[in-house]
């Protein structure tokens, strides 16, 4: 159970201080008092200069990932006021408040990143006897795509899922659109609220099979004085990229618990909808699952 927040821009290198500005950053990081089992953060950078071969060196590919995870709160890591200074054309930010006692360990520890692509997701994905996804050995997941998630969490079951369509042929957004359809077959009150990031694309989804905020939550958010932030615990919202003149330059969404209003331009995503975005020319559009 989890804070989630991505970017894509127009191809342009953008740190979150430019996206969300100051003090939007400040209230951001300060949902990690709550959410406070760990952050982290992946990123796309376009170079400055063209690589080249001169010295006899293959160049790294652009769309590389610079992936950045720990068991630290972002409110106490230094690592956190850096990063989110660091331009890049899209990225992906996660906090972490750990879901049916899975363990605080690195491993599970998101944002996720395998076959050039990262993943975060804010859920509990557990039957109606709070028997976590992880426990069903029965469920159908390739292990050796699980593996590759490096997690041993139920975020990585359903990342791996996502990545099991994808090597069936999907493209990135159907196949999280199927994995979902998937894992509510077994697990249709589950929240799969959840961004995934690839060289081209931004992918956000608003998927819970539950409308209210569950008791846990309320309890935790309560005994930290924050149940105000915790009404809307469930909501994905999105906003244009705006540059100094007004010009749209991509687009950022995120979970709710910092102020979102309508007139700084935010807009909900509807329960079951998808925002898919380019972070090459940073249009988008809502999709349906």
């Amino acid at each position: 159970m989890c804070r989630l927040l991505g970017y894509a821009t127009a191809g342009l290198n953008r740190s979150l201080e430019d996206v969300l500005g100051g003090q939007a950053v400040k209230d951001f990081r300060a949902m990690s008092v709550v959410h406070n089992d760990g952050w982290g953060t992946a990123s796309l950078r376009t170079p400055e200069e063209p690589p080249y071969r001169r010295d006899g060196g293959a160049p790294s590919p652009e769309t590389g990932t610079r992936l950045y995870k720990t068991t630290t709160s972002a409110l106490h890591d230094p690592v956190f006021e850096d990063l989110a200074q660091q331009p890049a054309r899209g990225a992906l930010w996660h906090f972490r408040l750990a879901s049916s006692h899975l363990p605080l360990i690195l491993e599970n520890q998101q944002p996720f990143f395998a076959n050039g692509l990262s993943f975060i997701h804010n859920g509990d994905i557990s039957d109606d006897q709070g028997r976590n996804i992880i426990e069903n050995r029965d469920f159908p997941v390739d292990h050796s795509v699980f593996l590759s998630t490096g997690g041993r969490s139920d975020s990585a079951v359903f990342f791996a899922v996502i990545l099991e369509y994808i090597g069936f042929g999907f493209p990135l957004d159907e196949a999280v659109a199927q994995a979902v359809r998937e894992l509510r077959q077994s697990y249709p009150k589950s929240s799969y609220n959840c961004m995934i990031q690839s060289g081209d694309q931004l992918v956000a989804l608003r998927a819970s099979g539950r409308t209210e905020v569950p008791s846990r939550i309320m309890e935790v958010y309560s005994g930290y004085g924050w149940q105000q932030h915790a009404i809307d615990y469930r909501v994905i919202r999105y906003r244009r990229i705006l540059d100094a003149d007004g010009t749209a330059e991509g687009v950022v969404v995120a979970s709710s618990g910092f102020p979102q209003s309508e007139a700084d331009g935010w807009t909900e995503l509807d329960n079951d909808q998808m925002l898919v975005t380019s972070n090459r020319t940073g249009e988008f559009r809502i999709e349906t699952i």
